[in-house]
């Protein structure tokens, strides 16, 4: 794994631990947690650590947790795999609107 990659893939993981430690609800948090674990998957557990992220703002976790995912793509994972697992990011964040 290049270090471009690499840094793309913590930045994705970092952000939805963020967002599901600062979800609304149980069931959000979950949900962000799937997220994590489906990641975790396609990467056959070969992945950085998670890393501490200052920014509690949902929009902007969101945002960046969004982007890196969709990154993937250009760092070689299938673009079904990646819309599968935005799917599952959105799904979390309808869980977690206040």
């Amino acid at each position: 794994m290049l270090l471009a990659h690499a840094i793309t893939l913590a930045e994705a993981r970092s952000y939805v631990a963020a967002l599901a430690d600062n979800a609304v609800s149980i069931d959000a948090s979950i949900e962000y947690d799937r997220v994590l674990l489906q990641i975790d998957f396609i990467y056959a557990d070969l992945i950085p650590a998670i890393s501490p992220v200052l920014v509690t703002d949902g929009d902007v976790l969101f945002g960046v947790a969004e982007s890196a995912i969709e990154h993937f793509v250009d760092h070689g994972i299938d673009g079904l795999t990646v819309e599968l697992v935005l799917d599952m990011l959105y799904a979390a964040r309808e869980l977690d609107a206040p």
